[in-house]
């Protein structure tokens, strides 16, 4: 009877916002708001310890590599870090960079020529974050009443999106997260970012804390 009533309650789970917790809420909001992405994302002062990678990062998939280039140069401009010039590679075009307040976004297409003008235009933000064990958090999550969209082994896993988040989750390897974006993979202290549960509070293994959104 436990396990029927959990698996019913958790049946809907689902991420529903997206916090990060920063130092200075107004600067970042002007930051966000000058890159465009601050309709994605909530913003929460916190004053707690963080140091290296703080293990996940938010993707940004665009139109082509003008596109690209364009948010890039926003970001840039707005006091952001280029931790990867954007460039061509196999599965197309991208960069990374960092955050005045630390996050990670990397901006990317699966284009390696523009077939348009550049635009403002995002047709899909995903929260990766990275993890010790890909099947282990999977299930953890499954358990909570998540969905998995696609798995691919221990090395990926993307859920189902919830109806009221423009953001979709996705599980990596912290290790080659961390790698793709170019920095160490060692980190203490917060993670600095809060997951808004459709259902219920708790912690994922990896210590990414979700709590009941308003």
């Amino acid at each position: 009877m436990v396990m029927a009533n959990t698996t019913s309650t958790a049946a809907h789970t689902s991420l529903a916002s997206v916090t990060l917790e920063v130092a200075d809420p107004a600067a970042a909001r002007r930051f966000y708001s000058a890159f465009g992405v601050d309709t994605y994302i909530s913003l929460r002062a916190s004053e707690a310890h963080s140091t290296g990678f703080r293990g996940f990062t938010l993707a940004l998939t665009v139109s082509g590599p003008a596109t690209v280039d364009g948010f890039v140069g926003a970001a840039v401009d707005a006091g952001a870090t280029v931790l990867k010039p954007a460039t061509k590679s196999l599965w197309g075009y991208g960069g990374v960079v960092q955050a005045p307040d630390g996050t990670i976004w990397k901006i990317a297409t699966s284009e390696k020529k523009d077939t348009g003008p550049a635009t403002r235009e995002i047709d899909e933000v995903v929260l990766l974050i990275g993890v010790e064990d890909v099947k282990a958090t999977k299930q953890f999550y499954v358990a909570r009443g998540l969905t998995v969209a696609k798995s691919f082994g221990g090395k990926y896993a993307e859920f189902a999106p919830g109806q009221s988040s423009p953001v979709k989750l996705a599980l990596y390897k912290r290790r080659a997260l961390a790698k793709d974006l170019g920095v160490p993979a060692d980190g203490t202290g917060s993670h600095r970012i809060v997951l808004g549960s459709t259902a219920h509070t708790f912690t994922d293994p990896d210590g990414f804390a979700w709590e009941a959104a308003a």
